[in-house]
This record gives structure tokens, C-alpha cells and sequence, in this order.
């Protein structure tokens, strides 16, 4: 710019100045680099400032070999189609870069796409301008070798050729591609060139510029390495995210092919007992125990449901200082059977072992006051007792208040999740938990451990493992459903859930000495721990960060793969459920949710296990805390008077539970 108005400087004649543009690339930058030097050649390399942040050594050995430095923006986009701030934005970056990884600023400058000055239009001007008063001199060319395009080695040193005297700036890739091409035109055009007199130069020598780079200022190069720094840690990030999705996807495959090669083969195994039952019929009497505290939305039904039982049953239940006249309650219904024990508040482990203590049968069931019994489940769940190495049973718990969507869902997770789970483990012989909402025990097995533990929170899985270790066999019996209260809004959730996951913990932790045991602990240890921990520990912690790639994805990255695979992932999901619903003997109406539960109810789970692990390894104690009882369970009729199976309920009963409480009777689809 000369007195304020722009012009054109060209080379002096017989003058070449190569140019490269596009890099610094690991692969082809070196081997030109090492071209010129054979050559004793310097050249200008116009770099984009992401290439500079991932390869600042290549920058280095550029200056350092005396070959000048100018910018070619930082993410290439086309200058005429930004905003001012966005060309500034990406010129700032880029000599930032450069001063961060050779401790030089430049001045040179070459707007991606550019050619010739013939060829430039409005908004290349606009852009021109843009650089002009930001201190950048703008180098177009005269000639272009069209190496991007590969034309053939031939064709590109036919390009660069020049035709007669003239000073030519020449344009050539250093990245981008392939440059086989290139570096084959090198080794043969700068021997010619020379033989036939011209001589090569830099792009500021040959126009006779002064010193288009100069060291860069503290603060420049300081910046420029903190910039470098940051972007190689996102690269980095980015990248482990994309193993981490990788691995997280592959996860997820290989569990819905365990779980349902295993629940196909399961299904065949249980066709196959109903011709050849565990054994004789169990027919001895069962004591139920029903540990209840402030259960009075649901002890009714709850009970109710036991007395109504095909099987013979002594119903034992358990109020563990209850404040809302829970025990009054069962005691003035004046069923058949049923015994009230009260006792000062102490926990459920010490209700479950009082009532074991009371219980007159081998067999007890246990029953959580927020549970309703289908007539012929006590009969199905302790039929696998004729196996006498059998020690517990656990049943089919199914959701009864499904309305809305967190009901569907949990639902959904209920069939799809655990019971599928349970039927692999149960063909593993690895079962961990028999929940407490439907499970049934040898009470001999039970007192030989010492009772129920109250070390975890998570009581169940523990006395599960337990018998696991001591040796007992534990199946799961499908056909012994009960139906149990879900929770009814998103806060109770996760509070049911952290503590179902926070005793999982505890009692993974507790029993982890069986993953060196042999026999039945032995299996439990390498089988249903392992599964556990790769299953729902791990994969629930690498689950976030799927989501964050995804969304960085479908932004910045290729929205199509991510959505395909989103819709591939989707779709797993759909045939596992579609086909744990069949097993199950459900409708799949309530499938059309499950891409919604992906947005909400999944990411719930995630976080639940994610604060259960931190809270584990900070060492605090969760308190145990009990679900809020809404008053939906179903009572069966004739009740009242049913003792060891005599009445079953129809599909649709009534039951008025008294003032002030309410049980909505429905019976299930």
C-alpha cells in the first residue's frame, strides 16, 4: 500500500517463488521439506492454524530452515463468505498459533480459494481490505500447478513450468491429499528451472519486501502457546471420546447379544420343565413376611392379596414402628392367618429377622408392604424347592401404576431390564439379587448366615450373594408375578434408584473376595460381578460421555452417521424390548416411548450411578430412605374370608380401605 492506495508487486523476472499451501502435514510437508533442502531452496508455506496446532514441530523445522512463514487462516473457510469478526477471529487464531509454535508473526497472508488477481470479485476485495488494514500484505499467484486436483505428476510440472521470463509465485499443496505428485514435479521442476537460469526465492525476497516475518512479542508467543495447548487437549478429548463412544457402543452390543442369546436359550430350558418339573409338588406350608413401616396406602391390598393365595400360607406381618396406625390397620381387617408383630423402628433387616424368628415353615416369602400377589404366586415361586440345593427364589415383579410416562418407562425398564438380567443369571447360576418386593427362602439357609445383614443398603442383594457364596443355588420362577408401586415422580425415582445402586455397590464390595472363590461363589464372583461391574457400573459411566460426543457430533461433525447410529442404537433397544415383552406376555403398546426415554429417564439412570460411585469412593454413608406410597395397588375381592387358596379375585375388584386412605383396584392388562 503506497500513499494509501493498494497495488500489485510482483516477482522480479526469472524469479520463482514456491508456495505451499494447506499444511503442515506429517506425511508430506518432511518429504517436501526435504526436496528443498537437497535443492538448497527456500520456499513460503501458508498454513491453517488447526494443522499448526497439531503439528507445531513442523512450523519450527519450517522456520528453522529459513523458509518463510505466511497464514492461510485457521479452519480454511471461505474469508468472502464471513462476517468481519469471523475473518479477524481466524487470521487472530492463526498467528497466534504460529507465534505459539515458532515464536514468529508474519505478514503474509493467503485467503483460502484464491487464485490469481484476474479472479477476484467484490467480496475477495472486501476481504483484501479486511487483511490491508489489519497489517497483512495478501500474496496471490501467477501460477498454479493444480497439484490438488493429481492430474499426474506430468500435467503438475507442466503447470509450474513458466513460460518465458517473467517472475512467477507458484501455487502447490503441502497437505490436503496425496502429494505423491507434488514431490515427484519438485525433484524434476527445481533442476530444470535452475538449469535453464532462474533462481527460487521466498515470496517477500522476491517481490523485495522487508522482513514479512519477525520474532514474535512475549505476550503473542505466551498466548499462542496456551492456545496450542488447549486445542491439542480438545483434539485430544475429542478423540478419547470417540474411542469411549466406540467402546460404550460396543458394550451395549455384546450385552443385548448375551442377554438375549441367553433368554432365548432360557425360554427352551423352562418349555422343557414344564414336562419336567424341579420335582415332586411343594405343597408345605409358607411363612409370608411382611416388613411394613408407615405402609398404610398399601398394606391392605397388599395383604389382602397374600390371604388370597392358592397356596397355604401363615402371613406374618412386621410393623417396624410405624407412625400412621399401620398395624391397627392390618389388625382390624381380622383376616385369616395373619399375625401382627409390633416392634420399636430398627430398619427392615431387623423387621425381616424378627419375622424370621416367628415364622413356623422352612420356606418363607418375603414381601414388600407395597406389593400385591397374584393368587397363584406363592404356589409358583416355591415350587423350585424341590430342588434341595435350591436356597432362594425370585419371582416376577411387574409395575402396576404404569400411567403417564415415567410409568411406562420403568415399566419398560422392569421387563426389558432386570428380567431379562435375571434370566441370564439365572441360566449363569450368578443370580445377585432376589428382590424384596417377590422372594422366597429356605429359613434354615437364612438362620445359617446369621439373618439378614444390615451393613449395605441394598439387604436383598446382600443376603442374595450371601447364599450364593455359602453355596446355595438361586433361580428365578417368571411365572411368580407380583405387582409393586413404581415411583411416581422423577425426585422419588432417583432416590429409590441412588440407594438400589449405592447397596449394590456396598454389597459388590462386601462380596468381592468370591471372584477368587470356586464353586457357586466362584461364579458369582467371575460371572454376576463381573457382569455388574462391566454392565452397570462402567457402561452407565461411559454413557454421558456417548451423549456429549453425539451432540458435538451432530454440530461440528457428520449429523447423518451420528444420527444413523443414534437410529441403529435405537432400534436395538426396540427388538430387545419387543422381544423381552413377548417373553414376558406383554403388549408392546407401551414401546412407542422408548426413544423419548432415551432423552430423559436413561440419563437419569447415568447420573444416579455416576453420584453412587462418587459417593462410594468419598467414603460417605448414604442413609437408607424409604418411597413415598401413592395408594395404587389393587385388592382382590373375597379376601375377607380366603385362607391357603381357597378364593381367587376376578379381574375387576373393589375394596373400601377406610377413611382417609384410597386403593385404586385395577387389574393388570
Amino acid at each position: 500500500n503506497a500513499a494509501g492506495s493498494p497495488h500489485t508487486a510482483r516477482p522480479k523476472a526469472r524469479t520463482i517463488a514456491l508456495t505451499f499451501d494447506d499444511g503442515p502435514d506429517p506425511v508430506w510437508t518432511p518429504r517436501i521439506l526435504d526436496v528443498l533442502r537437497r535443492n538448497h531452496v527456500h520456499a513460503t508455506f501458508f498454513v491453517v492454524g488447526t494443522q499448526v496446532v497439531a503439528h507445531p514441530e513442523l512450523v519450527r523445522r519450517i522456520v528453522a530452515e529459513g523458509h518463510q512463514i505466511g497464514i492461510h487462516t485457521f479452519t480454511h473457510p471461505d474469508l468472502s463468505r464471513l462476517a468481519p469478526w469471523q475473518r479477524s477471529l481466524e487470521l487472530r487464531e492463526t498467528q497466534l498459533a504460529v507465534a505459539g509454535a515458532a515464536d514468529v508473526t508474519t505478514a503474509l497472508l493467503r485467503p483460502p480459494y484464491s487464485s490469481e488477481n484476474d479472479a477476484l470479485d467484490d467480496a475477495d476485495w472486501s476481504v483484501l481490505k479486511q487483511a490491508d488494514t489489519a497489517g497483512y500484505v495478501t500474496v496471490l499467484s501467477t501460477l498454479d500447478a493444480e497439484d490438488w486436483q493429481r492430474p499426474g505428476t506430468a500435467r503438475v510440472l507442466a503447470n509450474a513450468t513458466p513460460h518465458g521470463k517473467a517472475g512467477q509465485i507458484v501455487l502447490m499443496h503441502d497437505a490436503g491429499g496425496d502429494r505423491s505428485q507434488t514431490v515427484a514435479a519438485l525433484n524434476t521442476l527445481i533442476p530444470r528451472l535452475k538449469a535453464q537460469g532462474f533462481r527460487f526465492s521466498t515470496v517477500g525476497a522476491a517481490v523485495g519486501m522487508a522482513v514479512p516475518v519477525r520474532p514474535a512479542g512475549t505476550g503473542d508467543h505466551l498466548q499462542g502457546i496456551a492456545l496450542i495447548r488447549m486445542l491439542q487437549l480438545g483434539d485430544w478429548t475429542i478423540r478419547l471420546l470417540g474411542m469411549l463412544m466406540y467402546a460404550a457402543g460396543a458394550v451395549s452390543v455384546l450385552r443385548a447379544a448375551v442377554v438375549l442369546v441367553a433368554a432365548h436359550r432360557h425360554r427352551r430350558l423352562r418349555a422343557g420343565r414344564r414336562a419336567r418339573p424341579w420335582g415332586p409338588p411343594v405343597t408345605e406350608p409358607v411363612s409370608v413376611i411382611v416388613p411394613a413401616y408407615n405402609e398404610s396406602a398399601g398394606i391392605e391390598a397388599a395383604v389382602r392379596s397374600l390371604v388370597a393365595s392358592d397356596h397355604p400360607v401363615e402371613i406374618i406381618v412386621v410393623d417396624d414402628g410405624s407412625t400412621d396406625g399401620t398395624a391397627d390397620l392390618v389388625e382390624a381387617l381380622g383376616l385369616p392367618g395373619v399375625r401382627v408383630i409390633r416392634q420399636r423402628n430398627a430398619g427392615k433387616p431387623a423387621a425381616l429377622n424378627t419375622g424370621l424368628a416367628a415364622a413356623t415353615c422352612d420356606l418363607v416369602v418375603m414381601v414388600d408392604g407395597d406389593t400385591v400377589f397374584e393368587p397363584d404366586a406363592v404356589r409358583m415361586i416355591v415350587q423350585p424347592f424341590a430342588d434341595p440345593r435350591t436356597g432362594a427364589v425370585s419371582g416376577n415383579a411387574k409395575v402396576v401404576n404404569r400411567g403417564g410416562l415415567l410409568g411406562r418407562w420403568q415399566h419398560i425398564e422392569y421387563v426389558v431390564g432386570f428380567n431379562l438380567d435375571r434370566r441370564l443369571f439365572d441360566l449363569a447360576e450368578c443370580m445377585p439379587t432376589v428382590p424384596g418386593a417377590v422372594g422366597a427362602f429356605r429359613r434354615r439357609a437364612l438362620l445359617a448366615l446369621g439373618g439378614v445383614s444390615d451393613v449395605t443398603l441394598a439387604e436383598d442383594t446382600d443376603l442374595t450373594m450371601a447364599l450364593c457364596r455359602a453355596g446355595w443355588r438361586v433361580v428365578y420362577e417368571e411365572g411368580a408375578v407380583a405387582w409393586t408401586e413404581a415411583p411416581a415422580s422423577l425426585g422419588a425415582l432417583w432416590r429409590q434408584r441412588y440407594r438400589w445402586c449405592y447397596g449394590t455397590l456396598q454389597a459388590m464390595w462386601k462380596h468381592r473376595g468370591a471372584l477368587v472363590q470356586s464353586g457357586a461363589a466362584g461364579r458369582l464372583g467371575r460371572r454376576g460381578l463381573l457382569y455388574l461391574l462391566l454392565f452397570q457400573i462402567l457402561l452407565p459411566l461411559l454413557a454421558p460421555v456417548v451423549d456429549v460426543f453425539a451432540l458435538y457430533g451432530l454440530v461440528f461433525l457428520d449429523p447423518l452417521r451420528i444420527t444413523a447410529l443414534w437410529l441403529a442404537f435405537l432400534l436395538l433397544q426396540l427388538l430387545m424390548g419387543l422381544y423381552a415383552f413377548r417373553l414376558d406376555g406383554e403388549r408392546p403398546g407401551p414401546l412407542w416411548s422408548l426413544p423419548l426415554q432415551q432423552f430423559v429417564y436413561r440419563q437419569l439412570m447415568y447420573l444416579v450411578v455416576i453420584q453412587s460411585v462418587f459417593t462410594a469412593v468419598s467414603g460417605s454413608r448414604l442413609r437408607w430412605q424409604r418411597m413415598e406410597r401413592y395408594g395404587s395397588l389393587r385388592a382382590p375381592a373375597g379376601a375377607e374370608t380366603a385362607h391357603c387358596g381357597r378364593t381367587r379375585p376376578g379381574p375387576e375388584s373393589a375394596v373400601d380401605p377406610g377413611p382417609g386412605r384410597r386403593v385404586v383396584v385395577r387389574a393388570p392388562e
